[in-house]
């Protein structure tokens, strides 16, 4: 195992990072490394064990408490490792899997948690596993059923790539399968069936039609979306096929609930049934709070609402304010060409050590 320096430039320790393959279900080995390095390099925080997830935190009685939250682990390699490193001093940038998704956070989050012994706020670390995986195997479910106290706080700072920019809250989402019936009949006698699968031609049209929200939330603007991303149906080559089914994914804005959302959907394909398959809420981003307030004004720049789904609606659903805030752009996460400009690194790492002593 190489050693993992925490008091090094984070751009070094995200190098070290990338190097330690961490694919879901395989993170024994990094968080083994980052256990270590935390309790022989961070004498300050109390660091516990749980799973292959690691825990660090400050007891110092601030009025406040902020959660730094970042998964260790990674998607499959795709000829991207080991490490690659193009350019030079702030114009390096650092190739491979994990730059972005998101090691180049945790590094950041590692240094922090290493120089900064006297924080503003009280502070947690939560680096954890199986994030890039099914839901239900997701690190922090383990942690809230068996240590909720590590859990709470007045802000969560989750690492993932965010163009080095405060993304606010995120967007919910929802799948729902419409599922149209016919009649089989061979299809030389195609007359005396009713094909499923043309059916689906109105429910179609609908989404083709629909205009989708642009909701303005403490000036943060979420677009919305509804579109088809699957369709199934038919028997074989000479059957009219009797059934057919378009799977339909909403994303929707923090200002509806599941339910509400729901509801909408079902209201735009009255007259159809329709199967719920999976729901998530989203996470109003409630920046004018307190602790979120200050690391907008440490941030310096104008925040911008969070298109997409992440854990940041775990905390939000905790009872306070969070946000994405790391280095990378997230469009390349999961593929080939994954990386990370130095500088995106040290940015945000001024910022949360700003943040963090207040200059």
């Amino acid at each position: 195992m190489p050693e993992l320096d925490l008091r090094a430039d984070p751009v070094e320790i995200t190098a070290t990072l990338v190097d330690v393959p961490s694919e879901s279900g395989s993170e024994r080995a990094i968080a083994d490394l980052v256990e270590n390095a935390l309790r022989t390099q961070a004498g300050h925080l109390e660091v516990v064990r749980d799973g292959d997830a690691v825990l660090a935190r400050t007891q110092l009685g601030r009025p406040r408490r902020v959660i730094f939250a970042g998964h260790l682990d990674t998607v499959p390699k795709n000829d991207n490792l080991p490490l690659r490193r193009t350019g030079s001093g702030q114009e390096e940038i650092l190739h491979g899997l994990g730059t972005v998704d998101m090691k180049g956070g945790d590094a950041v989050f590692l240094s922090l948690a290493a120089t900064v012994t006297e924080p503003r706020h009280d502070v947690t670390f939560v680096f954890y596993d199986c994030e890039e995986v099914d839901a239900a195997r997701n690190g922090l479910n383990r942690i809230q059923a068996n240590r909720p106290e590590w859990l709470r706080g007045d802000l969560a700072v989750v690492g993932e790539p965010s163009n080095a920019v405060i993304e606010g809250g995120c967007q919910g989402t929802l799948r729902v399968e419409l599922t149209v019936t016919g009649k089989r009949a061979h299809t030389a006698r195609a007359w005396m069936g009713s094909n499923a699968i043309h059916a689906l031609a109105e429910p179609l049209r609908r989404l083709a039609e629909y205009q989708p929200r642009q909701v303005d939330i403490d000036g943060l603007q979420y677009r919305e979306g509804l579109q088809a991303v699957a369709i199934g149906g038919g028997v074989a080559g000479n059957v009219v096929p009797d059934e057919a089914t378009v799977t339909i994914n909403h994303r929707f804005a923090p200002d509806r609930t599941p339910q509400q959302a729901l509801d909408h959907v079902r209201k735009v394909f009255d007259g159809y049934d329709l199967t719920l398959v999976d729901e998530a809420a989203g996470a109003l981003p409630r920046l004018s709070e307190p602790a979120a307030a200050e690391l907008v004004r440490a941030a310096g720049g104008q925040p911008v609402a969070k298109l997409g789904w992440t854990d940041v609606a775990r905390f939000a659903a905790l009872g306070m304010p969070a946000v994405n805030f790391g280095p990378g752009d997230p469009t390349l996460a999961h593929t080939k060409e994954e990386h990370v400009r130095a500088a995106e690194i040290t940015q945000v790492a001024d910022v949360l050590r700003t943040f963090l002593t207040g200059g």
